[in-house]
């Protein structure tokens, strides 16, 4: 049997094979979805935040350092977004390239950034489109794909800028569409850049005077109100209905079984994940119900019982519009409705 091979013999094995580059590119946001592109001093063409990963780095470490090399930005770097392979071009190598978001930064962090180590001449925050616009050809593709990503709560995947067959971000829809009609795609590419939807489950309660029971949450757009409910833990088996209970539980601290499904509401944005709610009545709630209500701490800010002539002060207009369709539902036993963003399904 020949001899194992010592440690010291493997490293220097692995250290000799040829391999790729291996770089790490930061989306760096602020809180009004522009995107940081640089000037350097070392090329005629915009950059993105980031560099070559060294020696023993992970791409995240490698990323973190180059932030704080070249901006004195101390950020932890978020999820990868992207990963971007490219043939050997001039330098001889191939070249994968890590993309991660940072951010958003808050206002005094991105007043804060500097220049250390001279090779960076100037930051500017841009428009995503504007930013797309005005990258160099072989970064924009990659800018654009991990906006892709990062709108959809997924992933790309490209080669040479280019979004690959079944990558789940980053193919335009028409191109997507295009590929599964093709009839080339595998199931696992099929399934993999089909269409998503996020699934919530909400729950309408009036008090005796009819007025409608809302939450202020603690993250997003603060000012506000929602109905009690949330997202469908779908991966875990959940049903809307099981989700339902178990939000209002935990957001309200009310353990009551959701009444008859009044709606189901679709909503969608160009490049955002579609949105599928689904709206129980939770009956009328006389006062020691609403007195044992307790709010989940760290999620919700209030509640409170709001007349119907206040909403519009307070909830977004589909919010508004889906509400007022699940009223008249319940006051006329009609549905369970099918609406597209709180509008009749029929009506547009």
């Amino acid at each position: 049997m020949p001899d194992r091979p010592s440690p010291d013999a493997v490293r220097a094995y692995y250290a000799a094979q040829p391999a790729p580059l291996v770089a790490a590119t930061g989306i760096v946001l602020d809180t009004r979805g522009r995107v940081l592109v640089l000037t350097t001093s070392y090329k005629a063409d915009l950059e993105l935040p980031g560099g070559t990963v060294e020696d023993t780095e992970t791409p995240e470490e490698g990323l973190a350092r180059e932030l704080k090399e070249e901006l004195d930005l101390a950020r932890p770097v978020g999820r990868l977004l992207a990963v971007d392979s490219r043939r050997p071009g001039p330098l001889g190598r191939s070249l994968v390239v890590h993309v991660h978001l940072v951010g958003p930064l808050a206002p005094e962090e991105a007043a804060a950034i500097s220049f250390p180590d001279g090779e960076i001449t100037e930051a500017r925050w841009l428009e995503p489109e504007e930013a797309c616009a005005a990258l160099p050809a072989r970064i924009a593709p990659r800018l654009r794909a991990a906006l892709a990503a990062l709108r959809t709560g997924s992933f790309a995947h490209l080669v040479d800028g280019v979004p690959q067959p079944g990558s789940p971000a980053g193919l335009e829809p028409a191109a997507r569409a295009a590929l599964e009609h093709s009839g080339t795609l595998g199931a696992a590419g099929h399934l993999a850049h089909r269409p998503k939807a996020l699934t919530s489950a909400k729950v309408l309660f009036t008090d005796a005077e009819g007025r409608i029971l809302l939450v202020r949450p603690s993250y997003g757009n603060t000012p506000r109100w929602h109905l009690p409910g949330g997202g469908v833990d779908s991966d875990l088996g959940e049903t809307p209905r099981a989700a339902a209970r178990r939000e209002v539980r935990e957001e309200i601290g009310l353990d009551l079984a959701p009444g008859r499904l009044l709606a189901v509401d679709w909503s969608h944005k160009r490049g955002r994940l579609a949105r599928v709610r689904f709206l129980y009545d939770g009956g009328v709630l006389d006062a020691p119900a609403l007195a044992r209500i307790r709010l989940a701490p760290g999620e919700l800010l209030q509640w409170r019982a709001v007349p119907p002539t206040e909403l519009p002060a307070l909830v977004k207009p589909a919010l508004l519009r889906r509400i007022e369709a699940c009223l008249t539902a319940r006051a006329t036993g009609a549905g369970p409705l099918e609406l597209h963003a709180g509008r009749p399904a029929d009506g547009g």
